[in-house]
């Protein structure tokens, strides 16, 4: 057991240009996903077209079922990860994976690559989810926490937004047109994760599961960064005296995540 101030000094930092950064690098992934899901459905008569992939309705159909249930099955494997490797670790990793498999769905070539693409993209969304929802509550103040939760799980339908206009440019014959034009609507997926890519390099891993992991020094140099990122823009910060009793535990077994979703 350990006697510690780091989540009273996360708590009483005041909103500043460094938690937008947090925000704006994390929270991107309900973006993707809300473009991701419009993109591909707005594409859906581009793709049964002979001079595409040809696809079927009910093969566009199986290729959004591969996506979904590959973001159920990410959720669940990046989830357990995040939580014995650590939550940047793993938001590193989920991106990765989604640029990847984004980029790899603009060169499907049957059904088959297509529907296996999307479900790795939705593997990397799935992730996305169970390790920013992680990092985001243990990074943000609580005072303010629910209120940005809610927003950045509202960005879901500025990417749906986005790849709508996105699908009407590049479809139109006087533009790109369907024959080229689904395949740099997938890979525009990739180019905006990878410029997320290059700022989510600089949030931290967070203090409260180093905490919880028993690793108190680098914790205690994470926060001691965040607070001088903090009081260049924000001035002086006041002290904090509140403590908090916390041990080190290992990460939960599916048995006990069972439990508690069954019973809790």
């Amino acid at each position: 057991m350990l006697e510690t101030a780091i989540p009273a000094r996360l708590d009483r930092l005041p909103w500043s240009p460094w938690h937008w950064r947090v925000v704006i690098a994390l929270g991107v992934s309900w973006l993707l996903d809300g473009l991701e899901v419009t993109v591909v459905g707005s594409l859906g008569p581009a793709l049964e077209r002979s001079d595409t992939l040809a696809l079927t309705a009910g093969e566009i159909g199986w290729a959004a079922s591969a996506y979904i249930g590959g973001a159920v099955l990410g959720a669940l494997v990046f989830g357990r990860l995040a939580d014995s490797l650590g939550r940047k670790r793993m938001f590193l990793v989920t991106l990765v994976v989604y640029l990847v498999a984004t980029v790899l769905t603009a060169f499907s070539f049957n059904m088959q690559t297509f529907a296996l693409f999307r479900f790795f993209t939705g593997f990397g969304i799935g992730g996305e989810y169970a390790a920013i929802n992680s990092a985001i509550d243990e990074l943000i103040p609580a005072r303010v926490r629910g209120g940005v939760d809610l927003a950045i799980n509202g960005t879901f339908w500025v990417g749906a937004a986005m790849g709508a206009a996105l699908t009407i440019v590049l479809l139109d014959p006087q533009w790109i047109g369907p024959r080229h034009g689904w395949r740099l609507a997938f890979l525009f997926g990739g180019v905006l994760g990878f410029a997320i890519l290059l700022v989510r390099r600089h949030v931290p891993e967070s203090p409260r599961w180093l905490v919880r992991h028993g690793r108190t020094d680098e914790a205690e140099r994470v926060v001691a960064q965040i607070e001088q990122n903090v009081a260049r823009s924000r001035g002086p910060l006041p002290p904090v005296s509140a403590t908090l009793a916390m041990r080190a535990l290992p990460s939960p077994g599916w048995l006990e995540i069972a439990r508690l979703m069954a019973t809790r």
